[in-house]
């Protein structure tokens, strides 16, 4: 894993920018975060660093947590269209971590739900992403954990309700 600076060693203008404002400063920081997460993959810590993909995670996160669903409502609830959620699952089917099955009330439809094997997989990485995350904010007392977590999970919300907004509106004429 690429070594990433302690706040200490980043330079003055990366703790207090200056220039145009703090809209640019916010712009700078999440690119950095986001060219930062693309270098870790985020993937975490031991055996199962950077052994998952962020689309694949995501989807067998959501199907742990939320249960079978078929591919629309899996699209929908990802904010992503239903052939991305095709393309993205056909190899975590073709690999078994995800299983297709019949749909419990019409067994003419089919559902994605997540396999043992996919479970055993997500727990893996999960535990291993958990470990990194907490490398990451040694430091921090629980209460900056915590305000982190909750002003990005807004920061997320905010983005992909903007995201939704602007495909509801169709494009710009």
């Amino acid at each position: 894993m690429p070594s990433i600076p302690a706040s200490s060693d980043l330079p003055a203008a990366a703790e207090a920018p200056a220039g145009p404002g703090l809209l640019d400063a916010l712009q700078h920081q999440v690119a950095v975060f986001a060219r930062r997460a693309e270098q870790t993959r985020l993937g975490g810590v031991g055996q199962a660093r950077n052994s998952m993909d962020r689309a694949a995670y995501l989807l067998l996160n959501r199907l742990d947590l939320e249960g079978p669903m078929g591919v629309k409502a899996l699209a929908g609830g990802m904010g992503i269209d239903s052939s991305t959620v095709t393309r993205q699952v056909a190899p975590l089917v073709d690999t078994g971590l995800v299983k297709r099955t019949s749909h419990p009330e019409d067994g003419r439809a089919v559902v994605l739900a997540l396999s043992a094997r996919g479970l055993t997989r997500l727990e893996e990485v999960r535990s291993s992403r958990r470990e990194l995350m907490a490398r990451v904010t040694e430091g921090w007392a629980e209460e900056e954990r915590e305000a982190f977590t909750t002003l990005l999970t807004r920061f997320n919300l905010s983005l992909s309700e903007l995201m939704a907004a602007a495909a509801e509106s169709g494009p710009a004429s």
